[in-house]
Order: structure tokens, then sequence, then C-alpha cells
């Protein structure tokens, strides 16, 4: 089996199948779920608005994909009450793990103390479930902001921290992607690391598995670790563990 071959099958039971598409309706979310179960396994998760939750949860309830979905997002600018109701909303609707969006902006500002508060306000109202925090490093830009921030999501207790919501000009890259695991490395509590937006392609996936090997050991990165926020990149996969290549890189995407 080759190298590329052994990243694929990895990557699929760590991938957050993800539709937030402004357009989604009932019968995408159909389409996604009855995707999530591949002839290589089911992937990790869907990734999903907070509206079709409970529909989510009438499909794949009890069938071993789990359901996460956004609050906050994609700004990180909602009110603090309103992230927290919607927070409430989701898990009582069947939501198994919330990514949300930190105030990057407060950050960017010198107001650090807003990113943790919100961070552990969301944790508190998740009720259990697992705490995604999208520290937006795209915006962000500089590395000593992407660590601060994801130092201070680590601190207010985030499960997760999630390099991107996908709807901004730069996403997910390499070295935001090392910023973040070295301070999920050096955080006093097991913390898992999301890379989202941008991977599109089985290479692409194999070089944030690397990564992730180098820094924190070859035995670390699963499902309960490390996840890929994707929409496009499972057709990528299994092309690779069906050996008819990567579709994305010969149309040259």
């Amino acid at each position: 089996m080759s190298d590329l071959t052994k990243a694929a099958r990895r990557a699929i039971a760590m991938l957050d199948l993800t539709n937030l598409n402004d357009d989604c309706d009932e019968a995408q979310i159909d389409t996604l779920c009855d995707r999530a179960f591949t002839p290589h396994g089911p992937v990790a998760a869907v990734c999903i608005w907070p509206r079709f939750v409970a529909q989510a949860h009438r499909i794949l309830g009890g069938r071993g994909v789990k359901i996460a979905t956004v609050v906050a997002f994609p700004t990180g600018d909602d009110h603090v009450a309103d992230v927290v109701d919607m927070t409430e909303d989701a898990v009582k609707a069947g939501a198994d793990e919330i990514d949300m969006v930190i105030p990057y902006k407060s950050l960017m500002e010198g107001r650090e103390e807003v990113v943790r508060t919100r961070v552990a306000r969301v944790k508190g109202a998740a009720d259990g479930a697992t705490v995604k925090a999208i520290v937006e490093t795209g915006v962000l830009g500089t590395p000593d902001l992407i660590r601060r921030a994801s130092d201070l999501a680590i601190d207010g207790g985030a499960d997760f921290i999630k390099t991107s919501t996908g709807k901004v000009a730069r996403n997910a890259t390499l070295p935001a992607a090392r910023i973040m695991l070295e301070a999920v490395k050096a955080a006093d509590r097991p913390v898992g690391f999301k890379p989202a937006g941008g991977v599109k392609t089985t290479s692409d996936a194999a070089h944030y598995l690397e990564l992730a090997d180098e820094i924190m050991g070859p035995e670390w990165a699963g499902p309960d670790t490390f996840r890929f926020g994707a929409s496009s990149v499972l057709d990528a996969l299994i092309a690779t563990l069906e050996g008819r290549g990567d579709p994305s890189v010969q149309r040259g995407y």
C-alpha cells in the first residue's frame, strides 16, 4: 500500500464532511448524510447549519457518525447570549459537536479575555458536547496572533482548535497548522486539531497528517484528536483508495 493510499484511508475516518453553503436545503442534507458512509468506512462527522441538526440526527442517530454544527459563524460577532442559546438548542436537537468561531476581531483589538470567556461560555452551554474553536488564521495573519488565539481557546476549555471557517480568502495553511499543533502539544490536557478550508486533494490531506505525525507523534492523529473540515476532498480520497488517482490534481484544481 502506497503512502498516499495509507493517508487516504486515515483521512476518511477523520473527515468532517461539510455543507455550510448558503443555499443548503433538506435534500442536500439527505445526500450529505448518505455520503458519510463510504465503501471504505464512515467519515467522523457531518458538519452542517444548526437548522438541519434535527434532520441529521433522525438519519444518523446511533450509526456512528457524529453531528457537528456551527455557532457564531462565520464572523464570531454574534452576541454571547445568542451564541449560548444557539449552542444549547443545537445540543438539544442532537448535535454532538459545536464548531464555534472565536471573537477574533476582539483579539486583534487587544481584548484577549473576550476570547477566553466566550469559549468558556460555549463549553459550559455545550453540556458535554465537543467544542471546536475556530480561530480564523487567514484573518489573524501573524504567527503571534495565531498562537495567542490558540492558547486562549485552549485556556477557555476548547476540545479542538480549528484553523478556519472556509468563508474567507485564506483558510488552512501548513504554517498555521504547525503553530496550532505546537500549541496543542504545549497544552496541559488533551486537545485536538482541525484544519479546514482548502483541503481538496489526497496530497493536501497527507501533508497535514505528516505534520501532525512530526509534532505529536505517529500514533496521535485519529478521529478523537484530528479532523479535516472539507466538502470536496472525499471524492479525491475515494479515488485514491480505488486506484483512480486524484481527480482534483488531474483537473488542475
